[in-house]
């Protein structure tokens, strides 16, 4: 495992996983001569490696192009030399946003119509693997997954940031009016349609990943009061951010059909209720990072 361990990084998450099928290696994805290294003895590289955060992007776009451009660069020009099988994660909002009131989701051939710096360098991201594929015949496939949830997620997101701000007293913050849609899946089935890809994804194709989770921000934030005793009605709207796409909603009709995979957490409330308690039983995982995250958030007034 290459990790750069930026802010949001964090090595307790790797406690228990020590032994000779797991090894960590502390360094950037954009560092050529250190991915070659590793790639030279790699049977497959999933590249998961991105700055994600829309608000971070907002506030500096710089780091998403050094991690997001130049690192899928770096290794995909390394993948290709060693002839090794590659991965490469993605996201929805590559694909813009739908009208709320629509009744489309997004398709392996839905047109990319990237809205923010996150996103735009997401889809520049997966184009280089596309043209890499085509132009040099790299053994790569791609999946776009909907918003994931579930343990060890950091606190500036949106579902831990609302349930650590219950635990800790505080009311829960909303953008806008709470009506923008995402389609949430479990960081679990996120991973294990990863690995069937992995497995049984014919080079060259791009799986879209979602477990049909579509809730809007203000059910969610309700269903976290809920499930954690509060009055449903115990947050406050913010102001909203800059270009904030509306709607979200994955088709993984393809994934399930060619390559057999379905979610273990196709219950959102489920999976929900189980990141909850994980977070209650965890303080000391993401306790270091909560303040920092809150100062942020109040200097923009969220």
């Amino acid at each position: 495992m290459l990790d750069k361990l930026t802010y949001a990084g964090n090595l307790a998450s790797l406690e228990g996983l020590a032994g000779d099928r797991f090894r960590f290696v502390r360094g950037d994805v954009a560092d050529a001569t250190l991915v070659d290294s590793l790639v030279a003895g790699a049977d497959a590289v999933v590249h998961y490696a991105a700055e994600s955060h829309n608000d971070n992007s907002l506030r500096d776009p710089r780091p998403f192009l050094e991690t997001n451009i130049v690192g899928t660069y770096t290794l995909i020009e390394a993948v290709r030399r060693h002839g090794t099988r590659f991965h490469h994660i993605s996201t929805d909002e590559v694909y813009g946003d739908l009208a709320l009131e629509d009744p489309a989701r997004f398709t392996e051939s839905t047109p990319y119509n990237p809205s923010s710096p996150y996103s735009a360098t997401k889809a520049g991201s997966d184009l280089l693997v596309r043209a890499w594929v085509r132009s040099f015949g790299l053994e790569a496939t791609i999946s776009n997954c909907s918003n994931n949830y579930g343990p060890y997620q950091h606190v500036e997101k949106f579902i831990p940031r609302q349930i650590t701000n219950v635990i800790d007293g505080v009311r829960p913050k909303l953008y806008g009016k709470g009506e923008n849609v995402r389609d949430w899946i479990h960081a679990n089935d996120h991973s294990s349609a990863v690995l069937t890809i992995l497995e049984n994804g014919a080079i060259g194709e791009t799986y879209l990943i979602g477990a049909d989770g579509e809730k809007n921000n203000k059910d969610v934030v309700e269903l976290i009061l809920k499930e954690m005793g509060q009055a449903p009605d115990a947050y406050d709207l913010v102001v909203d951010r800059a270009g904030h796409d509306l709607r979200y909603a994955i088709d993984s009709t393809k994934l399930r059909t060619e390559l057999g995979w379905s979610p273990q957490y196709g219950d959102f409330e489920t999976g929900l209720a189980a990141t909850i308690q994980w977070y209650r039983d965890n303080e000391n995982w993401w306790r270091p990072q909560k303040a920092a995250t809150e100062a942020k958030y109040k200097v923009q007034g969220q």
